[in-house]
């Protein structure tokens, strides 16, 4: 009596009661692996918010945005697991800073922002740090890349590109009745 047409009434979702998802689930909303994701739980950069009764690791919304943040500095900006660790840190020691700044004496509040101040200046380094071996591998391509339009030039100009490290005199292209008369 007390279903309708379309079946049984589903029963009501607790709002309290966050969603965990199993390792699967959590590596296709992610796009890590199931491996990276327990390879980050091994290195100690993610711990699954509970385990079921089976023993699988769960975990819930929190643990998805900090693999994202994870995959991001790891794929996207290339950052090594000891900076990411670091990094995540410097995150959770940030929420920490912040209640002891608003329940804590001047003291405390100076405390905190100096522990602040320095973590975001270990920050800074290592993205400074980051951004500088990016800057000398641009360079490095682009060094590349205007070598190869030389001998691209040297080609179009009817000479034979010189791959001895360049000189700025190009060589003249000789012709297959050249090469065999010598």
């Amino acid at each position: 009596m007390g279903h309708d047409a379309a079946g049984p009434a589903a029963p009501a979702a607790t709002v309290s009661e966050p969603r965990l998802l199993r390792i699967q689930e959590v590596a296709a909303e992610t796009g890590l692996t199931p491996r990276s994701i327990r390879y980050y739980e091994a290195m100690g950069l993610l711990a699954p918010a509970a385990r079921s009764e089976g023993s699988y690791r769960l975990y819930d919304a929190d643990d998805l945005e900090r693999l994202r943040f994870i995959g991001g500095l790891r794929n996207d900006a290339g950052f090594s697991l000891a900076e990411i660790g670091q990094m995540l840190e410097d995150e959770q020691a940030r929420s920490r800073n912040r209640v002891q700044f608003r329940a804590g004496s001047p003291a405390a509040q100076r405390a905190a922002l100096t522990d602040a101040i320095d973590r975001i200046d270990r920050q800074l380094a290592t993205l400074a740090r980051k951004r500088d071996r990016l800057d000398a591998m641009i360079a490095d391509a682009a060094a590349r890349r205007g070598h190869l339009r030389d001998h691209l030039a040297d080609l179009e100009a009817g000479r034979s590109p010189d791959h001895a490290p360049h000189t700025g005199v190009p060589r003249p292209i000789r012709k297959a009745s050249q090469e065999t008369a010598r």
